[in-house]
């Protein structure tokens, strides 16, 4: 069902981007085969060629590098403060420090140029961030590889020699309440407790993998295999929403020192949504019990 979401919502945007694109087509919206007027005065910083002639294009008080060869084509140098619609016509023809275009007409203090045209902006732009999009999710699932690796070692080392057992026993009664078709010391408290351990502390790559490892035992306690449990979906509802005593690591890169304002509202938001995603779940759990027992 979820494939089918996702399926839905790329093309509709594909739908929409194509729609837009069309529209800008018929009205012309990036004004192709539209002449551009510029003033322009020499750059007395640069020699001249007999064959190349370097000018500074002023236009609305913004003032751009060029370069005109043979009195046909030119090359105009862009920068990080160049109009916005110049740079992004520059990436999409591929380099986005220059942009070529062709001299029109050229007088003592203006000059005509016809840019590059543009189309199927959108359209582009959908599918350069479905591929981004793909690479990313290679890249960070290779990344959790080690991460996977690290604390599922690490969480063996615990089981084995019992570091984890008080940490289980103290929240005990806690997740008894919260997941109550689990048999008692069963391996799911524990990756659940080390995973809700980890995302209060703000751990969140370290939660990833004991999350999948929690969820995967949930599974096998599942009796019915296509549809989540009422203890996978609370487990769900408890990473999607989790109290946060500190915040996460990467926030506190970004930050640094600042981070320790947002430490009040990052602790009431968190537990409001955990209050509410618990509740939520336990209300959808208590309904589906005389139906399905065990099962949402």
């Amino acid at each position: 069902m979820l494939n089918k979401i996702w399926g839905g919502l790329i093309l509709i945007g594909i739908l929409f981007a194509l729609g837009q694109d069309i529209s800008d087509e018929i009205f012309n919206t990036h004004e192709n085969n539209v002449p551009r007027r510029y003033t322009h005065i020499p750059d007395l910083s640069v020699a001249d060629t007999p064959t190349t002639s370097h000018i500074i294009l002023t236009l609305n008080q913004t003032q751009l590098n060029a370069t005109i060869k043979d009195n046909k084509h030119i090359f105009i140098q862009l920068d990080e403060q160049s109009p916005a619609y110049l740079r992004e016509l520059a990436t999409f023809h591929g380099n986005e420090n220059r942009l070529s275009a062709t001299v029109v007409n050229i007088s003592l203090n203006h000059l005509s140029i016809l840019l590059p045209e543009l189309h199927w902006r959108k359209l582009r732009a959908v599918t350069q961030s479905a591929f981004d999009m793909a690479k990313f999710a290679v890249k960070l699932a290779m990344g959790l590889i080690g991460i996977m690796a690290l604390w599922l070692g690490l969480m063996q080392l615990a089981e084995k020699s019992g570091l984890i057992n008080p940490l289980v026993r103290l929240v005990q009664p806690l997740l008894h309440w919260l997941f109550p078709s689990i048999p008692k010391d069963h391996p799911a408290f524990a990756s659940i407790s080390m995973n809700m351990a980890a995302n209060i502390l703000g751990l969140g790559n370290a939660a990833t993998p004991l999350g999948i490892k929690a969820m995967q035992q949930l599974q096998n306690l599942n009796t019915d295999k296509n549809r989540a449990s009422n203890e996978m979906c609370m487990f769900l509802a408890l990473n999607t929403s989790s109290v946060q005593l500190l915040p996460p690591v990467t926030l506190i890169a970004l930050m640094g020192t600042q981070i320790s304002e947002l430490m009040v509202p990052i602790i009431l938001a968190t537990s409001c949504s955990t209050i509410v995603a618990v509740s939520v779940a336990k209300f959808y759990a208590h309904r589906s019990k005389n139906n399905l027992p065990g099962q949402t």
